[in-house]
Formats: structure tokens, C-alpha cells, sequence
């Protein structure tokens, strides 16, 4: 048994590493073409670019008559930005709400979000756009962030379930203190939930920051692009600042992932119960 036990860890980890290693390459790959001197695709010798250097960087900030990479990524900060604080804010009320509050309707409510969750959000896209034209927010960064910000709350079962760990009696014991439900929430649950505050909030941030079908569909003008779709624009003569855009847009995500990671693992296993 103990030969056995051995094997398959041997195995597991074998299969783990293969894994890691695929889906590792194409970030490699994309990280080393951002680095190539010619620029083009067609000039790659087979995967990887024949000579390397560090211009494309340079170019990705500099030359902004075509591409505006700088207020690309300006217009993504300010969509993302927004849309996490509003977001993350409906997010949270309407977690706490459905999770400490008895109302009519409560549960079907729950049960209709959980249906409606189950569609792609790309169905709805038409229904958007025709909102977006009649309200006059075509090319205007603030339509994407009301329209993101307006779609958060409906993924609120996992803050829920964090606001359900807190016990009950803790409410009870403040009421009988004489606190009203707006100091309960400000001063006792909200500070009690920072965990799953930082995990909405990323969650909330991230979304708005690589999409790219929304921003493609309600910005027409090209200054008002994020850099999603700003990327999607370049020809293939242009795939090694595409590369390095790709790479520069990553970094935020992946810092923030590796400072928050703490409190995302105890918000999303603490949320992840039965409401």
C-alpha cells in the first residue's frame, strides 16, 4: 500500500507539472514576443522571434499617433475603477439584504438570479446596446461602468453565504443596545467581512478590465477605446507591441492577485456555503 500510496503521488504530480507546463507556453510565448525587434509575426521563426529588444515597449508609450496605448489603458483604469467602487458596493447590500433580511419574495427572488445566472451575459447584448442608444450613452465611458456595475449584484450568492457565517445574535445583542440596522451593518458586519469585501471588489475590477465584446459593442470612436479592444485593432505587422500591450495590461491583475490572494482564498471558502 505504501508503494502504491508513492505511485500515485508520483503520478499527480507528473500530470500536475504537464499541466503547469501547458498552460504556462503560451504565456511564455506571448512574453517573449513583446520582446521582438521586427514587430511582425510573419518574421517569428517558428514559435519565437528571431532577435529581441526592448523597443517595442518604448513604442507601445511613445508612438501614439495610431495607437494610443497610454489612454487606452487610461480609459481601462478609469471603466475598471469605477465599476469596482459602484459595484462592489451594490454587491455587498445586496448580499447583506437578501442574507439578513425576511421579506416577501425573498426566495424567489434567489431562485430567479440563480436561473438567470445560468446565461451567458452575451444574450443579452442586443437588448443593451438598443438601452444604451435610447438613453445617448453609445461612446460614453460612463455607459459601460452603469452597465457593469448594474450586472455585479447578480452574482451576490457567494457574498451571501459570507454574511450567513456571521452569527445572527450578534445583530441581536446590538439592536437590544439601541443600534439601528445602519450602524449594525457599518460597524459591526462590514468590518467583520473584509475578506470577502477585498474578493468582491477584485472580482469587480477584474471583469471590466479584460473585456472585451461590451466596450466593443458601445465605443465607436477610437480614443475611447480600453485596451481590449484598442489591441484587437492592430494589424499583424503589429503583433509585437500587441504582445507587450497584452503583458503591461496583465501586470495590475496579477500584482493584486498575489497581494490579495489571502483574503480571496478566506472570502470565497467562508462564502461557499449553502444559503
Amino acid at each position: 500500500m505504501l508503494k502504491r500510496d508513492k505511485l500515485d503521488t508520483v503520478i499527480t504530480y507528473m500530470l500536475l507539472i504537464l499541466v503547469a507546463i501547458i498552460f504556462l507556453f503560451p504565456c511564455l510565448y506571448l512574453i517573449l514576443a513583446s520582446f521582438s525587434k521586427s514587430g511582425s509575426i510573419y518574421s517569428f521563426k517558428g514559435f519565437f522571434p528571431k532577435s529581441y529588444s526592448l523597443q517595442t515597449f518604448v513604442k507601445l508609450f511613445t508612438d501614439t499617433r495610431m495607437y494610443n496605448y497610454p489612454r487606452w489603458f487610461m480609459n481601462s483604469l478609469f471603466v475598471a475603477t469605477g465599476s469596482c467602487i459602484l459595484g462592489t458596493f451594490l454587491t455587498i447590500l445586496t448580499a447583506y439584504t437578501m442574507s439578513r433580511f425576511d421579506f416577501k419574495g425573498r426566495k424567489t427572488i434567489m431562485k430567479s438570479t440563480m436561473v438567470l445566472g445560468m446565461f451567458p451575459s452575451f444574450m443579452g447584448m442586443i437588448a443593451v446596446y438598443l438601452l444604451m442608444t435610447q438613453f445617448g450613452l453609445i461612446n460614453h465611458l460612463w455607459g459601460l461602468i452603469l452597465i457593469y456595475a448594474a450586472g455585479a449584484p447578480m452574482g451576490y450568492l457567494t457574498q451571501k453565504g459570507f454574511f450567513d457565517t456571521i452569527p445572527k445574535a450578534i445583530d441581536e445583542a446590538a439592536k437590544i443596545d439601541g443600534a439601528t440596522n445602519f450602524q449594525i451593518f457599518t460597524k459591526i458586519n462590514l468590518p467583520l467581512s473584509k475578506p470577502i469585501i477585498v474578493y468582491t471588489a477584485l472580482t469587480a475590477f477584474t471583469w471590466p478590465w479584460s473585456d472585451f465584446i461590451l466596450p466593443k459593442l458601445l465605443l465607436k470612436e477610437k480614443n475611447l477605446y480600453t485596451v481590449a479592444v484598442g489591441l484587437m485593432s492592430l494589424d499583424e505587422t503589429q503583433f509585437a507591441r500587441f504582445a507587450a500591450g497584452s503583458v503591461f495590461i496583465a501586470l495590475p491583475i496579477v500584482i493584486l492577485y498575489f497581494c490579495l490572494v489571502k483574503n480571496m482564498v478566506e472570502g470565497i471558502s467562508e462564502g461557499a456555503i449553502k444559503g
